[in-house]
């Protein structure tokens, strides 16, 4: 097996990625039109995007590591609006996108149109929300879009899988494609629900950080495989699964999550580089097998296509946002009035990814009776012509869009102020712990250091409201800056000690390795008080 395609894969991806953050542009779109672009320079490898690499291997950590950096609680708040989006439009879309192009394409049956459909309706909000964070969307605008795309892939490969199987001539009904997708929500959230409570307890009860780590790279293709096993939505157990430990990870022990952090943002910005990476580059596989469709007629049918799968999410998002409330005195009273700005930004961050592609790469050659399979050539084209199109058109604009919408920012001043309240109410109960353990004679402190114990935590306490404070007019630093600045100062002095100890043969390796590491932490520490 030669490697070297899946190395230049990966650092060039990383590095490309790497490079999008000294620009205005996403990475994900810079990702993508440098893959466009490389595709055809000679002597690049050809990397044909393979559904059972993607699918089973690369979405369950994406989207592990998606949920459990997003918020339980929030989530919840928004379900009414990311259920509706997640499910209700992706069926829409499905149904209104295939319409469209049995009606554009005479070729089509309907059947392989739905089966289009089904594949372009799910929108990848991770080019959206990285564009959020970049920008200043809003919270809940931010939480919807991120619900979403946990979720939409699941019901979307669901609505492919019975359109397929109408499709290949398997005698799909109504009724079977209700119970097909019953089952694969219902077994997907089941298995979930099954795996969270014993993950949870394994992740509390292992001692072990690198078997902890290693658990937790684990749980995406475990929780995936499971419920994939049973035929339900492997994507729903996942997301489950990750919701809840991500909701509960504060039980797990520090240098887990200090460990965890490090390595699940190393595996999500590898894996996310790739894959958009991997979208440019199925450029000439779509082109060779385009046949007969090459030219102005292939063209008009994605600029058609294009329009319909952005004008649809309009038509759907709209009333989905406004109606409700107009209906229900209750969602009036529970939810937050939303916006047509906030609508405006949802319905526009509609941008496909590597998901609508993988699940085209999957449609069979032939269907039963070994005829070919309806335009197939056709839909792997119109599906990557409609990732680009959206990609490149909606995620470009998207940032200047926002800041012509110009929502309200965020107030920094009011969320500096609730984490100093926060932090004093926590500090007051440590406090009283402290002098709770102080007065118990087996847990007697010499004065020096109970002290310090009192001096950190008046530290911490004061980190917060020293933000508030005034610029030094020397430096421009807040206290902050300059706190940090010292520390590292520091800890950079102490450390030189340590190697100049190490190399004159007074300390080993091993005793350098544990003192650097005791630096390491104290440096994390200093960090995240003033950060």
């Amino acid at each position: 097996m030669d490697v070297m395609p899946l190395l230049l894969l990966v650092a060039g991806s990383a590095a490309v990625a790497g490079a999008a953050r000294r620009t205005p542009v996403p990475a994900p779109l810079l990702l993508v039109a440098v893959g466009l672009v490389v595709s055809y320079v000679p002597g690049v490898p050809e990397y044909a995007l393979d559904p059972e690499v993607v699918l089973p291997l690369l979405l369950p950590p994406l989207l592990y590591t998606s949920a459990s950096d997003s918020s339980y609680l929030d989530l919840r708040a928004q379900l009414r609006p990311v259920a509706l989006l997640s499910v209700g439009y992706v069926l829409f879309a499905t149904f209104l996108v295939g319409w469209a192009i049995y009606l554009i394409v005479p070729a089509m049956p309907l059947t392989a149109a739905l089966v289009l459909g089904a594949v372009v309706a799910p929108p990848d909000a991770v080019a959206a929300t990285a564009v959020a964070r970049r920008v200043g969307l809003p919270s809940r605008v931010t939480t919807i879009l991120q619900g979403e795309s946990l979720l939409n892939d699941a019901t979307a490969i669901t609505a492919y899988k019975v359109a397929l199987a109408a499709a290949v001539g398997e005698g799909a009904t109504w009724a079977g494609g209700i119970g097909e997708f019953l089952l694969a929500a219902v077994g997907g959230v089941g298995v979930g629900l099954v795996l969270m409570a014993p993950l949870h307890w394994l992740r509390t009860h292992l001692k072990e950080p690198l078997l902890q780590n290693t658990l937790s790279l684990l749980i995406p293709f475990v929780a995936y495989s499971v419920a994939e096993q049973v035929h339900a939505s492997g994507v729903l157990a996942v997301v489950v699964v990750a919701l809840y430990l991500g909701h509960r990870a504060w039980e797990v022990d520090f240098a887990t999550r200090l460990q965890e952090e490090a390595v699940w943002k190393m595996v999500a910005f590898v894996l996310e580089s790739a894959v958009f990476a991997l979208i440019g580059l199925q450029l000439p596989v779509v082109l060779r097998g385009l046949g007969s469709y090459e030219g102005v007629e292939a063209a008009w049918y994605a600029v058609l296509l294009f329009l319909v799968v952005v004008a649809a999410r309009f038509v759907w998002v709209y009333p989905a946002a406004f109606l409700p409330r107009k209906l229900s005195a209750r969602i009036r009273e529970r939810e937050q009035n939303p916006t047509w700005r906030g609508a405006m930004v949802t319905s526009w961050a509609g941008m496909r990814g590597v998901v609508s592609l993988a699940i085209a790469f999957s449609i069979p050659v032939t269907v039963h009776g070994g005829q070919p399979f309806p335009e197939r050539n056709l839909i792997l084209f119109l599906t990557f012509t409609t990732v680009i199109g959206t990609l490149v058109v909606q995620g470009l604009s998207l940032p200047p869009l926002i800041r012509l919408l110009d929502f309200p920012g965020r107030d920094a001043q009011a969320e500096t102020l609730a984490e100093a309240n926060a932090q004093a109410q926590a500090s007051r109960a440590a406090d009283a712990r402290l002098d709770e353990l102080l007065s118990d004679e087996r847990n007697a402190l010499p004065p020096p250091l109970a002290d310090r114990l009192r001096t950190v935590l008046e530290r911490r306490r004061n980190a917060v409201w020293e933000r508030l404070g005034a610029v030094n007019p020397v430096t421009g630093e807040t206290v902050d800056d300059t706190y940090r600045r010292l520390s590292r100062e520091m800890i950079s002095a102490e450390r030189d000690v340590f190697v100049r100890l190490r190399d004159g043969r007074h300390i080993d390796d091993e005793m350098l390795r544990t003192l650097l590491r005791r630096l390491d932490l104290e440096e994390a520490a200093a960090y995240r008080e003033t950060a």
